[in-house]
């Protein structure tokens, strides 16, 4: 019996809205050191406690007037628009992959679809909390990017028992390395540890490790407010800190092409479905680190002040454990037009308000899930025809 189609998009919607119900508390709760969990939700104003029929997404927030039932204190929009939007959202991605054309590749919802939806929702639930934070306090929690880091990387590795692994890489529906690739992604994994070592033993200083944030929550990190850096300094400490993944990434490669056997064997053992989907995010992990580190490096060296934030890093490194690395790339590229129409709306309407890059990228990744099969048809003729 074939299920009519404003069912699915009703029940994904309420579905949609009630994780956005949930991406809230994250929203307040997670930049401020607070549990997720208890205690339960209450009004911020006079912390009485909110019962169930006041906390039903949209709903209770038109019904109260957005206002808190017992004080009346005001209660902000914010919650209804990220209900609304993680509603509109899921929807949106539901009926390009399975309504249109556009993500052929995916196939039905039944026949395995349902498996890459899932990671896309994940990825974009997380993203819209980060952008959501970052919006409002200039920094991205590095724990919702690692959520996101290991939904890819476990959900890459087992893809292939779900879908068949010919359609996942033939369609590039996740991640799936080649033999070369998945050398380079295991060198940068050995790399990373060893340099997550050196950091651990001191060897090497983090980098803004004494930086005092005086200024408060909400401003730009370029605030005039902020202390005195050497902000070259600090990024001679990250070009230290990312030697040993370039140099054990380099060097695998090398060990795996150069010696018949171990390349014989590593052919073999890489090209496995598990371990391609596995070295395949991991190499979008790095590749998506990589794009956003190298722009901060550059930027830093160049104007002498910090460019773009770690927690764009990590937000990069994670779409591309679920995007992969070639989409992670296009999808940077795709962000500055976002930025750029914001400021064009800026300058119509005489307004300087600057907001951080994270939403941006979120947006651009956002576009390239939706247009996937588009962009990867286009590829394909620019660089096999």
């Amino acid at each position: 019996m074939l299920i009519p189609d404003w069912i699915w998009f009703a029940f994904i919607f309420t579905f949609g809205c009630c994780i956005g119900s949930f991406l809230n508390v994250v929203i307040y709760r997670m930049p401020r050191d607070k549990s997720l969990i208890t205690p339960p939700s209450a009004c911020p104003a006079c912390g009485k406690h909110i019962q169930f029929y006041d906390n039903i997404p949209l709903i209770s927030w038109l019904l109260l007037g957005a206002k808190c039932r017992y004080c009346k204190a005001k209660i902000s929009p914010r919650y209804f628009i990220i209900e609304l939007f993680t509603g509109l959202a899921f929807v949106a991605l539901f009926f390009f992959h399975f309504k249109t054309n556009l993500n052929a590749g995916i196939g039905s919802f039944s026949e395995g679809g349902w498996f890459i939806y899932l990671l896309h929702i994940i990825l974009l639930a997380a993203f819209i909390a980060a952008s959501a934070i970052d919006l409002e306090l200039w920094v991205i929690p590095i724990s919702i990017c690692w959520l996101v880091t290991l939904a890819g990387i476990i959900g890459s590795a087992t893809a292939g028992f779900v879908i068949d692994p010919d359609i996942i890489r033939g369609y590039a529906l996740l991640p799936s390395a080649s033999a070369n690739t998945a050398a380079l992604a295991a060198g940068a994994t050995i790399g990373l540890i060893i340099s997550l070592l050196i950091l651990t033993t001191g060897l090497i200083k983090r980098s803004y490790e004494s930086e005092e944030t005086d200024y408060p929550l909400g401003q730009p990190q370029d605030s005039q407010q902020q202390p005195k850096i050497n902000h070259r300094l600090e990024i001679c400490r990250e070009i230290l800190f990312l030697l040993p993944i370039i140099i054990c990434s380099v060097a695998t490669l090398w060990i795996t092409r150069k010696n018949p056997h171990i390349h014989s064997w590593w052919l073999s053992f890489s090209q496995r479905p598990a371990i391609a989907g596995l070295a395949g995010s991991l190499w979008g992990y790095f590749i998506g680190c990589a794009t956003v580190w190298t722009t901060r490096i550059l930027g830093t060296l160049a104007f002498g002040k910090e460019a773009m934030g770690l927690g764009d890093v990590h937000l990069m490194g994670a779409a591309g454990t679920i995007i992969g690395p070639l989409f992670a790339v296009i999808a940077f590229f795709i962000a500055p037009f976002f930025g750029l129409t914001w400021a064009a709306i800026q300058m119509f309407f005489k307004k300087t308000q600057q907001i951080p890059y994270g939403p941006f990228l979120s947006l651009a990744i956002f576009t390239v899930i939706i247009l996937h099969d588009r962009i990867f048809g286009y590829l394909n003729l620019l660089f096999y025809h």
